[in-house]
C-alpha cells in the first residue's frame, strides 16, 4: 500500500521543518511551519480542513509539554487531517491522497514579492484605473516614470504657480 515512497514526504517534512529557522535540526517541526506546510500543500483548504483543524490536530498528537512534532507525530497528524480532508475516501486511499500533495513540496514565498491581490488592494495597485495626474507617472504598461513622471516639479522662477503673466514684468531696475 506504501506506494509514495515515504522519503519524499519526510523530505518535505525536513524542508518545512526548518523553514525561517537556521538552527532546526530538521526532526521537530513548529506548530506555525506545521500550519505552512498543510496550507501550502493544499490540505488545509479553508472549507473542510480550517487553520483552527490544523491546530487542534497538530495539539493534539505533540507531545505533552512540548512545542515541535517528529515525523512519527506528523504521520499521526496527517492520519487525522486526511479523513477531514478526502470524505468518502478509505482512511488508507485519503492519507495516500494526502501524501501525494505533499510529495515533493516545499516552501514557497522564496524570491520576489508578487504584488498583493488580497482584499481591496488590487484595485489600489491597478494603474489603469488611476486618474487625473497620477496617471501621467506610468507608461502603458504600468510601469512608473519616477520623477519624469511628475509635473509638478518646483518651479523656481519666482512667480506663483499658474501665474497667467509670468515674464511680463519690464527689467527696468
Amino acid at each position: 500500500l506504501h506506494s509514495i515512497k515515504m522519503s519524499e514526504v519526510e523530505k518535505a517534512f525536513c524542508k518545512f521543518a526548518v523553514y525561517g529557522d537556521t538552527s532546526a535540526s530538521g526532526n521537530d517541526m513548529t506548530g506555525k511551519n506545521f500550519s505552512k506546510m498543510c496550507k501550502e500543500c493544499g490540505i488545509m483548504d479553508g472549507k473542510t480542513v480550517t487553520s483552527t483543524d490544523v491546530d487542534i490536530v497538530f495539539n493534539k498528537v505533540k507531545a505533552k509539554g512540548a512545542r515541535t512534532i517528529r515525523f512519527a507525530e506528523f504521520q499521526q497528524a496527517m492520519k487525522e487531517l486526511c479523513i477531514k480532508r478526502f470524505k468518502g475516501k478509505s482512511p488508507e486511499e485519503a492519507l495516500q491522497a494526502v501524501y501525494g500533495l505533499i510529495e515533493g513540496k516545499e516552501p514557497g514565498s522564496v524570491g520576489a514579492t508578487k504584488a498583493t491581490k488580497i482584499g481591496g488592494v488590487e484595485r489600489l495597485t491597478d494603474t489603469s484605473k488611476y486618474t487625473g495626474s497620477h496617471k501621467e507617472r506610468f507608461d502603458e504598461s504600468g510601469k512608473g516614470k519616477g520623477l519624469g513622471g511628475r509635473q509638478d516639479l518646483t518651479d523656481n522662477s519666482g512667480y506663483v504657480g499658474a501665474y497667467k503673466g509670468a515674464g511680463t514684468y519690464d527689467q527696468t531696475h
